[in-house]
This record gives C-alpha cells, sequence and structure tokens, in this order.
C-alpha cells in the first residue's frame, strides 16, 4: 500500500524545506518558492516511486515548476500527488510562522485533478462528521458545530485568510462571538488543526487554493475530519476548464468523497517557520533538525530528524 512509502514523502517535504531555510525572512518570497520546488524536484529525482502532479502550480506551459500532469520519481508504485512546495511564500519571506512544505499522495486518480484556481472551503474536526449541513447557511453550521463539540457559539475557534472577500464570512463568524484567527497567509496548517487533539482551531472557512484544498482534504480524510468544497473559477478560460473537469456544473459543491476517493493516503508537512507540523529548523554542526507531521491512514507521526550536509 502507498502508505508504507510515507518516509520517502516526508524527504520531499524535508529536503524542501531545509532549500527553502536559507531564504526565510530576506524578502523574497518568489525565491524562496523556487527553492522549495527545486528541493522537492531533487528528492522526488531519488525516489523509488512513480508520481503524478494531480494538483499543482499551473499547467506545463504557464507555470513549468511542479505543474498539473508532471511525472515525478525514479520508479515504483503509481501515484497522484497534490503539492504546494511551499505553504506560505510571503510567510517564508517575512520569517513569520506558518510556512511549511507540505503534499498530500493517493493512487492514481483518487485526488481531485482540478485547474489552479480559487476553491472555497469548509473545514472542521471529527466531532463535525455527521453533525452539520453543507446545504445549509454558515451561521447554522455554527451553532451544530458548537454543539458538536459541547461548547457555546461563542466558545468556537475560526481561522480565515484575512482577505476583502471573507468580509461577509468574518461578520458571521462575529456574530456568534466566535474568536477569529486572520491569517496573513497559509490556511492548510489551521485547517490540519482542526483535527489534532492537540488543535487550537475548530473551523477553518473561505476561499483560498484549490491545491492547498485538495492536500487539506486528504489529511482531513485521514484524521476523521470534516470537509466540503466548490471551485471558484475567476474568467471564462477557468469556467471552462472547471466544467471539463467537473463534469459539466463548475461550481458544484464538493464533499470530502469527492474530492478524495481512497484511504490509501499519505500527508506530509515539514516545518520552514513555527507551524502545525512543528518547531522551524533547528541548524546544527553539520546540518540541521527538522520538524515534520506524517498522516498516513490512521497514524499521526510527529517527527524531528537530523538532515546533514546543510
Amino acid at each position: 500500500m502507498l502508505q508504507g512509502y510515507w518516509a520517502q514523502f516526508l524527504d520531499v517535504t524535508e529536503e524542501a524545506a531545509i532549500a527553502a531555510l536559507s531564504l526565510c525572512g530576506r524578502g523574497d518570497k518568489n525565491a524562496a518558492d523556487q527553492a522549495a520546488v527545486d528541493g522537492m524536484h531533487r528528492a522526488f529525482a531519488k525516489a523509488t516511486l512513480s508520481a503524478r502532479v494531480a494538483i499543482g502550480e499551473g499547467e506545463m506551459d504557464e507555470a513549468p515548476m511542479l505543474y498539473i500532469g508532471e511525472e515525478l520519481g525514479a520508479g515504483g508504485p503509481s501515484c497522484d500527488i497534490a503539492v504546494d512546495p511551499l505553504e506560505g511564500t510571503s510567510l517564508t519571506a517575512e520569517g513569520r510562522p506558518g510556512a511549511m512544505t507540505v503534499l498530500a499522495a493517493g493512487p492514481r486518480d483518487a485526488l481531485l485533478h482540478a485547474p489552479d484556481m480559487y476553491m472555497e472551503k469548509f473545514c472542521a474536526g471529527p466531532a463535525a462528521k455527521g453533525a452539520l449541513d453543507p446545504q445549509a447557511p454558515l451561521s447554522e453550521n455554527l451553532r451544530r458545530l458548537a454543539k458538536a463539540l459541547g461548547k457555546k457559539p461563542g466558545e468556537l475557534r475560526a481561522a480565515i485568510l484575512d482577505r476583502p472577500r471573507h468580509q461577509e464570512i468574518l461578520a458571521d463568524l462575529r456574530s456568534v462571538g466566535a474568536a477569529v484567527t486572520l491569517l496573513p497567509a497559509g490556511d492548510v496548517g489551521p485547517a490540519i488543526a482542526t483535527c489534532l487533539p492537540d488543535g487550537d482551531v475548530d473551523l477553518v472557512v473561505g476561499t483560498g487554493g484549490a491545491p492547498e484544498g485538495v492536500i487539506t482534504a486528504a489529511a482531513v480524510l485521514c484524521l476523521g475530519g470534516e470537509f466540503w468544497c466548490r471551485l471558484r473559477p475567476e474568467n471564462d478560460e477557468e469556467q471552462r476548464r472547471a466544467r471539463e473537469m467537473l463534469g459539466g456544473n463548475a461550481e458544484k459543491l464538493l464533499m470530502l468523497s469527492d474530492v478524495v476517493r481512497s484511504d490509501d493516503l499519505v500527508f506530509a508537512a515539514t516545518s520552514v517557520t513555527d507551524s502545525v507540523a512543528g518547531p522551524a529548523p533547528e541548524r546544527a554542526l553539520g546540518g540541521c533538525y527538522v520538524h515534520s507531521l506524517v498522516v498516513a491512514g490512521g497514524t499521526i507521526r510527529r517527527l524531528r530528524r537530523f538532515v546533514p550536509g546543510n
């Protein structure tokens, strides 16, 4: 099973994180992103896997980095990956918490193959399973989630990207008295935290990147949480491509089983700055220690590993 190869996926996120580390706090998010991409390419070149990018940074002619359809690996079990080489490029450039390198892997055709565009997402932990209604207004689901968690609505802890497009959602959250963390970037980490026993977030809601949404969905499925989403195309070309990939309705509601169609999954994340995956890397003589979070099936691994030569 693919879950048995979790250590190789971890090698990929670790090498990307170490590559991005040298750009941390230096103000150049594009250089940091490129370094992480290069690190992933180097690691995949050594991996005994045959990995295809199901959703990543764009099409080959638009983003020749980790593009949709790119084949990676030195040969081995076939899989699809959803990847964000550096979740939080601006966070890395500014030396802020929350930056990490992330990927999710599943069997071929198990992950949503969707255009790199915006996605509206709702994510909550295991207590939310069966307790919410994806068709209901957010205010109703906030009340339902609070009840499922044994809380009052005003005790909910939410995270949302700090963007003008989220003013209505923010108003709904404020109306029930929820505590809201406004994220400058990077919604994958808080979404994962909703499903972790020691997580400090109850829900993540709002519109962000589709690759990050698929990565989140894979981790949430492994962890028993709740997730649904809609693609949000912004122009005619995105509408066309989304219709082709989703079978007609470009903005239909997608449940977790629509986004991830297998239980044989691996999620791996390695911290570049302090994040849900663990503390930032620690430089040491002859290398550095890196902190990672790996979820394979229902098993959660938190790892601190020494990587030499950096």
